[in-house]
């Protein structure tokens, strides 16, 4: 089988990375054509065409403002899915993108199938008569999202979350501190996130914790798609350390965290790490989202134990005082830290257990070859 695969993020291409891996296993003669990042090269043994580091724009203002590379991108997609005819188009969250792309796919008379469904229950919910329409095979990874669907008399398969996957293959780096020139002060991991707009935002806040707790150790999770100099830029003179590719060796030898809303929230409390999640991006963008927006929360924490389990500073409350102000809480207060453990522990038993990749590669597999 020939299979496609689009992941548009640093999160997609690493659940692209083990979905690649588990259809090998499943399908050995499988072949792929990529767009995604390092994690989907690796795995896959194939460069990409276009790198997940040109594609992440986040937030109606941003998303306008790059809406030619946008266009040019969808463009270059569009012709060498003409030009490959693979068996399936897989396509991995990212649905302002992904849509467009499963339209085209559909009137070449290509299967679809859509692995991390995109967050319409959040908002926009009629663009499911759109993945109904586009749609072939729906993977939903968060268990709510199955009831979400019924209301539509859509079937999705639900299998698992792959994050349980991700971590489950971890293996720890024992020189992490001593690779890194750590002391044995504590460390407050900050996470602020992969796309560059909403760093600009986000860090700037996040670094200035240290006017704070001079005692605890700032250590950011850059991500893959950026070089030192960019998170620099950012933290001056601050004494911050900024390590790539290693995120879940933080996250082990972290006190607390900031994270930024989005997947990383999830991995943090997977690590059982207390943290603040933090979310700001260009006004405009953040105004617009609040009037279409229709679930409680941002975090996938929250959303998952649907009730708050970690706190969500956003916007004008995401701002270095009030911060720190959640993070000293945190530190200092054992109750306080004690109850978000717990909430953790809901988290868990609602996760489930490791397996999304290979579940959603055997469900893709056994699809394609009933159809053929």
């Amino acid at each position: 089988m020939k299979y496609y695969i689009i992941a548009g993020e640093t999160s997609g291409d690493l659940h692209g990375a083990n979905l690649i891996k588990a259809l090998k296993k499943e399908d050995p003669s499988a072949s792929f054509t990529i767009v995604g990042g390092d994690e989907m090269q690796k795995a896959s043994e194939e460069r990409a065409l276009i790198h997940t580091s040109e594609m992440a724009f986040m937030g109606f203002v941003e998303v306008l403002m790059n809406i030619r590379s946008i266009a040019k991108n969808l463009k270059k997609v569009k012709a060498d899915i003409l030009e490959v005819q693979p068996d399936s188009l897989i396509l991995i969250d990212f649905p302002g993108f992904n849509l467009k792309v499963a339209a085209y796919a559909k009137k070449l008379g290509i299967k679809v199938c859509y692995y991390i469904s995109p967050k319409i229950w959040a908002w926009n919910q009629k663009r499911v008569y759109k993945i109904k329409k586009l749609v072939d095979h729906m993977f939903c990874i968060l268990p709510f999202e199955v009831s979400f669907y019924k209301q539509f008399n859509y079937h999705v398969d639900y299998v698992g979350n792959p994050l349980l996957d991700a971590i489950s293959q971890y293996q720890p780096n024992h020189n992490f501190k001593r690779d890194h020139e750590l002391n044995d002060h504590p460390i407050i991991a900050l996470l602020p996130g992969s796309r560059k707009m909403e760093i600009a935002h986000i860090l700037p806040e996040m670094v200035k914790l240290h006017n704070f707790f001079p005692l605890h150790q700032l250590i950011i999770a850059g991500a893959p798609n950026f070089e030192l100099s960019f998170y620099e830029q950012y933290y001056g003179d601050y004494p911050i350390k900024v390590v790539f590719n290693q995120t879940y060796d933080l996250l082990t030898h972290a006190d607390v965290a900031v994270v930024a809303s989005g997947t990383a929230t999830l991995e943090t409390a997977l690590f059982k790490v207390p943290q603040v999640v933090v979310y700001k991006a260009n006004p405009i963008s953040v105004y617009i989202a609040r009037q279409v927006i229709k679930v409680r929360f941002i975090s996938l924490v929250n959303l998952i134990n649907n009730y708050l389990s970690v706190i969500e500073l956003i916007q004008d409350d995401c701002n270095a005082r009030t911060i720190a102000d959640e993070v000293g809480k945190l530190l200092t207060n054992p109750e306080h830290r004690a109850s978000v453990l717990e909430n953790y522990e809901d988290l868990m038993e609602k996760m489930g257990t490791p397996g999304a990749s290979e579940k959603t590669a055997s469900l893709i597999k056994n699809y394609l070859t009933a159809a053929n």
